[in-house]
């Protein structure tokens, strides 16, 4: 006979909250085990959202903060769609903290109303994450690559209609006035249309992926392994804390006015990035064509101690008073033979000044090994040597004298090779943050909503850095979508 045995209303309750926590989604369980928002987001920030108005908030901090940092991780492209989901969901909303659901203004003015507040909760978690980041792989830790993209707003100009009308107005144009074969439409296009949309004076014409459109200009800073490091974006007010940069007029060609504005953005947003993070100290620049320019590369190695910078070259080098032949990476060649590049030899200054040199030897220059006094010792097997030395011609390159040509680095080399295929990293969070964190696409016009929309994504890869860390699932540093699946 089987036992039977009486139910109290204390194990019913237990046996429900089982239910209730087995039943919970496996990835909101993950985030509520490792991430603790009290220790994240700044003190201040408390004070100025809870702050005295007259009236109590009815949203929790956390509980706002929580949901939209659900909205990047789980791709949600609006926040009516996010609004939907805390409605039908109620583990997302007791997860979030939200005893009702807020409406869509509430969110899109809380974005607005604490900006900066989001700010600071961001470059919390670039200190956080940084020591992360160096026990993973110090070297990828230790370089910095930037880019610059553009978020397209929701205004006229960037309907297709709007740029074919003027296509086919300028077509039309040629065809009456029978232009020769010269005349090129597209061309006359991107020099008729505004610089800026007339719905707002800051979206900006712009030249990005390939494609015309009306955008607000941002850029991205991250480490070698795709970790964003610091977020930048490029309006009206960032322009007036920085009145060092001049804004020029565009000129008739759209990727010479996208190499002008990176240039300028550069060396501003890593100032901005020194003073908020004065601990990280990256070793290794990498950066596109665009900032090949003299004023960069001293900018890079004098003020903010770059050791490396990994810039291809834009314009053809040219070297002054110098008495030996290079190639096209400044590579010193034989006297002989212009198609033979001399061999590097050596990283380390031995001169007496210490200044940082590169040393290159004759290409036919081999070491020979002496058994009798176990001693070794360079011999040059050229048969018609420039040079009555034994050992064959060398040159030592003065590093300070030309940056451009040598930065820290030999143009060509494997390890040139090796390293600049990294910078695709930077592209690949651009690319992340517009399509995985749905900041592309928005339907707004507003740059402090854009703004804070680049922030939460940026704050969103953080913390998955933080989970992955605790976890000990660190090849998930940039997205536990795959883990969790």
């Amino acid at each position: 006979m089987i036992p039977q045995k009486q139910l109290s209303l204390a194990d019913i309750f237990e046996d429900c909250k089982d239910i209730y926590e087995s039943d919970k989604p496996h990835f909101l369980t993950l985030l509520e085990n490792h991430i603790d928002l009290d220790k994240i987001i700044p003190t201040s920030f408390y004070k100025h959202y809870y702050a005295s108005t007259g009236r109590n908030r009815k949203y929790p901090l956390n509980a706002m903060l929580w949901a939209l940092i659900i909205q990047r991780l789980f791709s949600i492209p609006t926040d009516s769609l996010l609004l939907i989901f805390l409605h039908y969901s109620r583990h997302l909303r007791e997860f979030c903290g939200f005893t009702k659901v807020p409406d869509a203004s509430k969110i899109t003015r809380f974005k607005q109303d604490f900006l900066m507040d989001l700010q600071s909760v961001f470059d919390n978690l670039v200190d956080i994450t940084e020591p992360i980041c160096q026990d993973i792989d110090g070297n990828l830790a230790s370089m910095l690559l930037f880019d610059t993209s553009g978020i397209e707003a929701y205004v006229t100009e960037n309907n297709p209609k709007y740029a074919n009308r003027i296509m086919k107005q300028l077509k039309s144009y040629a065809k009456a006035h029978n232009f020769d074969d010269s005349y090129d439409p597209y061309k006359a296009a991107y020099a008729s249309m505004p610089a800026s949309a007339a719905a707002n004076p800051e979206v900006k014409q712009q030249y990005v992926n390939g494609h015309f459109c009306y955008a607000y200009k941002f850029g991205i800073t991250t480490n070698g392994l795709g970790i964003v490091r610091s977020i930048d974006f490029y309006n009206k007010d960032y322009l007036a804390s920085h009145p060092d940069i001049i804004v020029e007029k565009k000129s008739k060609s759209p990727d010479e006015d996208k190499s002008l504005a990176d240039s300028k953005a550069l060396i501003p947003t890593l100032k901005d990035f020194k003073e908020r993070h004065p601990l990280i100290n990256p070793k290794i620049f990498l950066g596109d064509a665009a900032f090949d320019t003299i004023e960069i590369y001293k900018s890079l190695f004098e003020d903010f101690k770059f050791q490396k910078a990994f810039i291809p070259l834009k314009v053809k080098l040219s070297l002054d008073n110098v008495d030996y032949t290079f190639n096209e990476n400044g590579i010193p060649c034989c006297p002989h033979d212009p198609s033979l590049p001399m061999k590097r030899e050596g990283s380390k200054s031995h001169l007496r000044n210490n200044l940082p040199t590169m040393k290159f030897v004759c290409p036919k220059m081999k070491w020979e090994y002496n058994r009798e006094d176990k001693s070794k010792r360079r011999v040059c097997h050229c048969d018609n040597p420039c040079t009555t030395s034994s050992c064959g011609r060398m040159i030592y390159v003065y590093l300070e004298k030309n940056l451009r040509a040598y930065p820290g680095v030999e143009r060509g080399s494997q390890e040139w090779d090796d390293t600049y295929k990294i910078r695709v990293n930077v592209e690949k969070s651009i690319n992340h943050f517009k399509d995985s964190f749905c900041v592309a696409n928005r339907k707004t016009t507003n740059k402090k909503t854009l703004h804070a929309d680049l922030l939460l994504a940026g704050i969103s890869q953080l913390l998955t850095v933080v989970v992955a860390d605790k976890i000990h699932q660190r090849q998930y540093i940039r997205s536990l979508k795959s883990f969790i699946a």
